[in-house]
């Protein structure tokens, strides 16, 4: 069996809250690979349930960023130069909208919600490329993760439909515009699974059911799965692909339910 082996890269992953994050689950798979691990965390009250999982990691370190805060970004990745002076690989797992967006009827977002759900779940990876991509001497592979209510409209999933659909925009562009630099983007399209942000989704547990009814393997699909497809996007194993969104959710998305 052929084993991909990341002992000589370093990853940097960000979107890790808990010990079900998506995030979670593609950096044990890096971990498990020999990547050397940096944990970007949100802020101060997350630091120890962070501490509690990053402890068991091999040559992990951990590192303070608000991707809502340009100074934060730019701060963050002058201490990834610091300790590891290159990177390899940069995960994308964040999203965020304020709970009361998450359902009820689309239009009463209001400008405020629309700007916050937009400004954390996409235009944050625009700096976090820009700025990963001068640690990424060699050329790279960057992720960040999607789902399919990005072109289909999911009950309760709302203006995250939205900011999920800019989000695949921005995996085309910037993988078109720092391809030159052999630096790779790419996006899974995730299908449901129990994280912390999908608990704010009305109907949430009815879009799993459905999606286990419905798609082709007629189940749900596990945390591991992604992160088995993640370490296969992030590594030279994909040195060919870029500027795709693949869709890990059991078959889903090819059925017309």
């Amino acid at each position: 069996m052929y084993k991909i082996d990341l002992s000589n890269k370093t990853a940097v992953v960000f979107g890790v809250a808990n010990d079900r994050s998506i995030g979670w689950s593609i950096a044990q798979t890096l971990a498990q690979a020999g990547a050397r691990l940096a944990i970007l965390y949100q802020n101060e009250r997350l630091k120890s349930r962070i501490t509690t999982l990053v402890k068991d990691l091999p040559n992990a370190s951990m590192i303070e960023c608000d991707v809502s805060s340009d100074t934060s970004i730019t701060s963050a990745f002058e201490q990834i130069r610091s300790i590891f002076g290159k990177i390899d690989i940069l995960v994308h797992s964040i999203a965020y909208a304020q709970r009361e967006d998450l359902g009820g009827a689309f239009s009463d977002i209001n400008r405020d919600g629309f700007k916050i759900a937009l400004d954390i779940s996409a235009y944050s990876l625009i700096p976090l490329v820009r700025e990963g991509s001068k640690l990424m001497e060699s050329g790279g592979s960057v992720l960040t993760l999607t789902f399919d209510g990005s072109s289909k409209v999911y009950p309760g999933y709302n203006i995250m439909g939205t900011a999920k659909a800019a989000l695949e925009n921005e995996v085309r562009q910037l993988s078109s515009e720092y391809g030159v630099k052999g630096i790779r983007v790419n996006a899974i399209s995730a299908g449901p699974l129990n994280t912390l942000a999908a608990r704010g989704i009305t109907g949430f547990a009815e879009m799993k059911r459905i999606h286990a009814e419905k798609s082709p393997l007629k189940r749900n699909i596990k945390h591991s799965e992604i992160g088995d497809a993640a370490l296969f996007l992030l590594s030279d194993m994909s040195s060919g692909i870029t500027g795709t969104i693949l869709p890990v959710d059991a078959g889903y998305h090819i059925m017309a339910v």
